[in-house]
């Protein structure tokens, strides 16, 4: 996965949520104890915390910094924040060569970066248009490959349910809902 592949998920982000801007942003972003607004904000915080860690380059830990969005954001600005957390990203992934390894939870390299923020933006929007009411399934070929980068033992079958049910959003049948999950984005 790279820079593309966040280019697109946070431009899906912005295209399915800006016609509803004007909704109650505050009401709980589906099964989440965290309502659409920090959910959005969350997405935004994670996308601009990978772009810190692939330009810094720490070998033990996340950098100690937060994104802090005023509590007077409105939706539009929660979507222009994440859109410009997203661009530092997929610069911050351009401009790294495949042997870089900076800190998640291990060395993780530049690929492990994008699928992690490509996830973070596509299961987040979920939760959102869920409390919304929006009608709105993740884009499969996206889906597909957050789930064979991080989540490599996943049950084969469709790729959104697969992400879905991977990072404990629904049901898959055969097997059990997870409440916990991790992702593999370190290499070794």
């Amino acid at each position: 996965m790279d820079s593309r592949d966040v280019d697109q998920a946070v431009a899906e982000m912005v295209r399915v949520l800006t016609p509803h801007e004007s909704a109650d942003w505050r009401r709980p972003a589906g099964a989440l104890d965290w309502s659409c607004w920090e959910t959005a904000a969350h997405v935004a915080h994670d996308l601009l915390a990978y772009a810190g860690q692939l330009a810094a380059l720490p070998d033990s830990a996340y950098l100690p910094f937060d994104l802090v969005v005023r509590d007077d954001a409105s939706p539009r600005d929660l979507l222009r924040i994440a859109t410009g957390a997203g661009r530092l990203l997929s610069t911050a992934l351009a401009a790294s060569g495949p042997s870089l390894r900076a800190w998640h939870w291990g060395p993780t390299d530049p690929s492990g970066f994008a699928a992690l923020g490509v996830n973070e933006t596509l299961v987040h929007t979920h939760d959102i248009t869920q409390g919304l009411g929006i009608r709105w399934h993740p884009p499969e070929s996206l889906c597909s490959a957050v789930l064979a980068r991080l989540f490599p033992n996943a049950p084969d079958g469709d790729p959104v349910q697969g992400l879905l049910w991977a990072t404990g959003r629904t049901d898959l049948p055969g097997h059990p809902r997870l409440t916990s999950w991790i992702s593999k984005a370190a290499v070794g």
